[in-house]
């Protein structure tokens, strides 16, 4: 699913492919069974793509791995083969961009700690549809399926988990921050 604008190309060749080799390698040593790791690699393209379309995604590969982490485990559990050990697993700081130093990637874990609080701060409708739309990249109707309720729900409730989510980004002063 290539980008259809050009600030959404430029970010895609910046921060996301650079990811792709690493993000093979880890999907044939994690889940050796998943012969397809193009499918995987392209599906996890395309759902953070779509995550992308509804805002910024504070850390490309993090979501990138868990996405494509998420598509393996599925594919697997679809040919009921046993799920590797540890395969669930992923450690936050081992999918931290090397770019930066540990400032950096300790400042990342911190907002990924606050992304974790303001979720946990949901209702619990709210915050089932956010993880399973955003966390997980279940379409729309999966997540309908999933939760039993209807799309027009799931999308009204997305909405609203996300605008809470801001709000809380907001009171405790991490505000969306302008890219240079």
């Amino acid at each position: 699913m290539p980008p259809s604008d050009p600030e959404s190309s430029r970010w895609f060749a910046e921060e996301v492919l650079p990811h792709e080799p690493k993000l093979r390698a880890w999907l044939r040593g994690r889940f050796p069974g998943v012969t397809d790791t193009d499918d995987l690699v392209q599906e996890a393209y395309a759902r953070l793509m779509q995550a992308h379309a509804t805002g910024p995604i504070a850390c490309p590969r993090a979501f990138l791995f868990v996405t494509a982490r998420n598509l393996a485990l599925n594919h697997l559990r679809h040919r009921r083969i046993e799920r590797p050990e540890g395969a669930a697993e992923i450690d936050v700081l081992s999918v931290a961009d090397e770019r930066v130093g540990a400032p950096e990637a300790l400042a990342h874990a911190e907002e990924f700690q606050i992304l974790v609080r303001a979720i946990e701060s949901l209702p619990e409708r709210c915050r089932q549809v956010i993880t399973l739309r955003k966390i997980y990249g279940l379409s729309q109707k999966e997540a309908a399926e999933r939760l039993g309720l209807s799309e027009h729900t799931v999308e009204a409730q997305g909405s609203i988990g996300l605008q809470k989510c801001i709000e809380y980004f907001r009171r405790h002063g991490h505000g969306p921050r302008s890219r240079p």
